[in-house]
């Protein structure tokens, strides 16, 4: 910790920096390497949506030696032909759904199940959903998922800039595009679990892209004044500064979500959490990447173009030029020698070398 905190002194006081700025190809590469994947997976396999979306029914079962084989046995016992999908919670529950059922359909697949796993049709618990109430729960989801990244827009450019506003939104889409693709990519169900996930990584993603933006802000308050450093360098600045925060921040939020998607999913098999937590780690995981890799740099490119900026990167170039003549200069006499100027008339200058001064003899004193 001790080592951690003098790392995180040097980043902050600019002693050793990491150029995030100067390498976003290499960033903007890797995210749309995780894109392309996220958007094939899309494209070839797409998101299987819970019943609650596309409605549908749901049968668990709670008994002990439940097998995936026998639920299947069951549906066919039931004459059920359509998609279904059959999962284990637990070593003691099954979980049956399938497409929207008749009252006949549903009793006779209550029964199979009954039979084959011997426990009471009571016991069964059966949960039925229409498809338009799935449209509408699903219309729900989506009109709050754009209703939040609009006013979130808004905020951010009324508490800090339009350009910042931007590239924070592009960040989010960035996060959300591959969280989704990896669902699809893993296959798991889409719920309403999987949407307030969605919504809780938006909010994270946004929380670390504003930490990272306020101390841009505070670096870049008078940088067109002192021109002493570029926008591009004043970003860099302010992301190796609150990357120690940021590293802090993630690991801290990813370890109870992961205990809860390998412990909670994993060992206990409760799916709810499972949907829950897979979303908060992958999005929580892309929301630290994002505000660090993608919005930083979004953020450095747009303001760059800006003639203000540009004009302050002449004046930086200029004058680290000029330091660095001057440094050479400096540096051009070797040791014990030395250069003088006499003036001869003119305007001309004549220069001429010396060597070392001749120090007079010391007699030795008498005693």
């Amino acid at each position: 910790m001790s080592s951690l905190s003098g790392i995180g002194g040097r980043l902050y006081r600019g002693e050793t920096s990491v150029d995030f700025i100067g390498k976003r190809h290499r960033w903007y590469a890797i995210s749309g390497l995780l894109i392309a994947i996220s958007a094939i997976s899309l494209f070839t396999q797409g998101l299987h949506l819970g019943i609650e979306f596309k409605g549908g029914s749901a049968f668990t079962v709670s008994a002990p030696n439940t097998t995936i084989a026998q639920a299947r046995q069951a549906l066919t016992a039931a004459h059920i032909t359509g998609e279904s999908v059959i999962q284990k919670i637990g070593s003691g529950k099954i979980r049956v759904q399938t497409g929207a059922l008749t009252g006949v359909q549903s009793n006779a697949v209550q029964d199979a199940l009954a039979k084959e796993f011997n426990v009471n049709v009571n016991n069964i618990d059966t949960q039925s959903i229409g498809p338009s109430w799935g449209k509408e729960i699903t219309h729900k989801a989506l009109y709050g998922l754009f209703g939040f990244i609009f006013v979130v827009m808004i905020y951010l450019a009324m508490a800090f800039e339009p350009k910042m506003a931007l590239a924070a939104i592009a960040a989010v889409v960035h996060d959300v595009f591959i969280t989704v693709g990896i669902y699809a990519l893993v296959g798991f169900d889409v719920t309403p679990a999987t949407v307030i996930g969605f919504l809780t990584i938006l909010g994270y993603s946004l929380y670390d892209t504003v930490v990272v933006f306020d101390k841009v802000r505070e670096n870049t308050r008078t940088i067109t004044s002192t021109g002493k450093t570029t926008y591009s360098q004043a970003v860099n600045l302010a992301v190796n500064q609150t990357l120690v925060r940021s590293f802090n921040t993630s690991l801290i939020a990813l370890l109870p979500v992961a205990s809860i998607l390998f412990v909670g999913a994993g060992l206990l098999g409760a799916g709810t959490l499972k949907d829950l937590s897979l979303a908060l780690f992958i999005g929580l995981a892309t929301g630290t990447y994002s505000s660090i890799f993608i919005a930083s740099p979004i953020l450095a490119t747009l303001r760059e173009r800006e003639p203000a900026m540009q004009a302050l990167a002449k004046r930086v170039a200029v004058r680290s030029a000029a330091a660095s003549n001057n440094t050479k200069a400096g540096s051009e006499p070797t040791i014990g020698e030395s250069r003088s100027d006499i003036d001869t008339g003119g305007g001309h200058k004549v220069v001429t070398e010396r060597g070392p001064r001749n120090q007079p003899k010391r007699k030795p004193r008498r005693r």
